[in-house]
């Protein structure tokens, strides 16, 4: 095994347990499309160009994208409330 792929599986075994383990969920989520990335670069590398092009596209692209949209609507919906309970008690 070379010096490059031990690396990457540690560090796509850091990124795992760091997204399971911070309670940061915009941190979780950043880390999560790194832990993606690095999975496609290990795609690529075993010679497999169809799963690693899938894996950026839907692992880091598409679900990335989604989840970001998710926090943040998550956030105006937070945001909202607070407001309308402020209102409410003046």
């Amino acid at each position: 095994m070379d010096y490059l792929e031990i690396m990457l599986l540690a560090i796509l075994v850091i990124c795992g347990i760091f997204t399971c383990a911070t309670k940061n969920l915009m941190a979780s989520l950043i880390i999560f499309m790194a832990y993606s990335i690095i999975m496609s670069v290990i795609w690529a590398l075993l010679q497999a160009p169809d799963l690693a092009v899938t894996e950026a596209a839907v692992g880091a692209g598409i679900s990335g994208i989604l989840m970001f949209v998710t926090l943040r609507r998550l956030r105006d919906i937070r945001d909202a409330g607070g407001k309308q309970t402020d209102e409410e008690l003046s």
